[in-house]
């Protein structure tokens, strides 16, 4: 079905046409004076130039035809020329009753494409940290969002596995554990399945790898060499790097599932490394790719750039492939697996340049289709309280677990809390399952409830808080619901979508207007790749729902008919409310 504003729109587009008016003057919008009334058109106002007439008479002219309209209760003309309008309450149950009979709720989905969004980046042999949470959480529910459109998502984790960072801890493993078969180039055998290190020495080794290489120049270099051995195909350090990979991806795939997260793709920058030989010719023979100062280099200037755009380097002039190289390559690998119409890629948004770079050396050099969709989503930063990059108390970059575990931590005792002043007997493991699910909520609208670009302060209070515009609230309010539901059918009542009739008052058609607006929100929200606004839109639905139920008489109703469409507003607004923030990547527990 169409959207609540494309369909008031049309009909007051006819009104304009019947008055001898443009009918694209009739575009209406929500009024920003809900006092005055609960829609507006200013179609007068743009009007009153080609149609050399005041605009107070053209929206008199226009309101005339609507006296008699279905759809519009009240369509008043008011100075200097706006057009104030109120939707008949039957008219909005109507919109609702089609809503109910449709799985989607009346979304009209468009037809389905293949789409790839890249929303992980993590490099192995050390822990996920808060810098990895935004890629993840926000990618997630855009993947979410663009399948619950029909499309077909593929969702990859594209891991950082094949730079200096291998490098640097095959290199001080050489250096504390020589005596590994890894080590020995004399050595023919099978190298051991089992990794001879756990992900805590990995947490421990790259840091100092790290650290050595910045103060000694000798050991950077040698860490280097030992990058390259690798990429070269150097026989101990391949099944090494084997068991690195095994370690640190099973580490992974714990702490993203913490965030309910999850990838199609395990891929990472060595999943293309075989594909670059042939990629870097294909440039050169082309003609887009040439050596300068021993590297190799594509231009990606544009005559309409503003500012200076440097080449896109290929090859560095080492021999060495860099980010841009697998990214290149991962890009032409997509399109011959996948033949994606979109490819979204989320990464902090400092990286702008890069990415702008990347795109265009594959549209010039024809690695992807001239019609398919090049996105970068860059996010901003996860700021403390002080407004700078979120750190531990000890001014380290914390890590993802234990930023998980401080919010987990924080609602186990708010639950625990509730428990025992509601006399509620939870066993631990109640309160520690309801904690996971309020905490996770916690988390990811906390982050998703931002506009992606903008940094956000984590302040963990206020996330658990089961007030405001907080994940907890939220699911609050579905919790209320589900009792509400609860009860009704344990008194033997039905609670299943039905007929829904005319608002018996302000605050139940408020509540059936925001309800009314769920395809335009997905739409929306599916078409710009913005989460925010699927948190934006439950936060309304939240609050215009608890102001209903506590004006509302709902299981106390004595007329049988009106319960039952009270009922069926209620199933409505839960099904609405878990939809979305499935879409968002959270569930509510049955009760909190």
């Amino acid at each position: 079905m169409k959207t609540l504003l494309s369909i008031l729109s049309e009909e007051m587009g006819k009104a304009f046409e019947a008055a001898g008016y443009d009918s694209e003057l009739g575009k209406v919008g929500v009024s920003n004076r809900p006092d005055l009334c609960e829609y507006q058109c200013n179609g007068a106002m743009a009007g009153a130039k080609k149609y050399h007439k005041a605009p107070l008479q053209i929206a008199t002219d226009v309101a005339a035809n609507l006296e008699s309209s279905e759809i519009f209760e009240k369509s008043e003309a008011v100075a200097p020329g706006f057009l104030n309008l109120n939707l008949k309450g039957e008219f909005v149950a109507k919109i609702l009753s089609e809503m109910t009979d449709d799985e989607f709720f009346g979304l009209e989905r468009p037809e389905p494409l293949t789409m790839v969004v890249d929303y992980g980046g993590p490099n192995v042999a050390k822990p996920l940290h808060v810098g990895h949470l935004r890629s993840a959480v926000i990618g997630e529910s855009i993947k979410r969002i663009l399948r619950y459109m029909g499309h077909t998502v593929y969702g990859d984790i594209h891991m950082g596995d094949w730079g200096l960072q291998m490098g640097l801890v095959i290199y001080e493993m050489s250096l504390r554990m020589p005596e590994l078969p890894y080590f020995d180039d004399a050595f023919t055998g099978e190298y051991p399945a089992e990794a001879p290190f756990t992900v805590t020495d990995l947490e421990e080794i790259y840091p100092a790898a790290s650290k050595k290489s910045k103060e000694d120049a000798d050991y950077k270099a040698k860490a280097m060499e030992a990058t390259l051995k690798l990429q070269e195909g150097k026989r101990g350090y391949r099944a090494l790097w084997e068991r690195i990979m095994d370690v640190s991806i099973a580490d992974m795939k714990r702490n993203y599932s913490r965030l309910n997260v999850d990838f199609d793709l395990w891929n990472g920058e060595s999943t293309v490394q075989d594909l670059i030989p042939g990629m870097v010719k294909d440039m050169k023979d082309g003609g887009f790719a040439y050596e300068s100062n021993g590297a190799i280099v594509v231009d990606v200037k544009e005559e309409t750039d503003t500012k200076e755009m440097p080449p896109c380097i290929i090859i560095k002039s080492d021999g060495a492939s860099l980010y841009n190289t697998t990214d290149l390559a991962t890009i032409k690998d997509r399109v011959a697996k996948y033949n994606p119409a979109k490819m979204v890629y989320l990464t902090d948004k400092r990286q702008d340049l890069y990415f702008e770079q990347v795109f265009r050396c594959a549209r010039k050099t024809g690695l992807v289709p001239a019609d398919t969709e090049l996105v970068h989503i860059g996010f901003g930063t996860v700021n403390g309280k002080d407004g700078s990059p979120y750190k531990t108390r000890s001014g380290g970059v914390p890590r993802l677990s234990d930023l998980i575990d401080e919010i987990e931590e924080g609602m186990h005792s708010k639950i625990a809390e509730n428990a025992n002043t509601k006399g509620d007997n939870l066993t631990e493991d109640e309160i520690n399952d309801r904690a996971r699910k309020v905490g996770l909520a916690a988390i990811k609208y906390g982050d998703l409830s931002n506009q992606a670009s903008k940094d956000y302060i984590f302040d963990k209070d206020r996330f658990i808080s089961f007030e405001g515009d907080t994940g907890p609230y939220i699911l609050y309010t579905i919790v209320r619901i589900k009792s509400i539901l609860d009860k009704h059918t344990a008194n033997g009542g039905k609670a299943e979508r039905g007929v829904i009739g005319a608002a018996g008052s302000k605050e139940e058609k408020d509540l059936q207007m925001l309800l009314a607006g769920y395809n335009a929100t997905m739409e929306s929200a599916a078409a710009e790749l913005a989460p925010h606004k699927i948190c934006g839109y439950i936060y309304d639905i939240a609050n215009a729902f608890n102001r209903f139920y506590h004006e509302t008489q709902i299981l106390a109703e004595p007329d049988e008919a009106r319960k039952q469409s009270l009922i069926s507003l209620l199933v409505l607004t839960g099904d609405i409310l878990e939809t979305c923030i499935d879409l968002l990547g959270f569930s509510a527990p049955e009760r909190m």
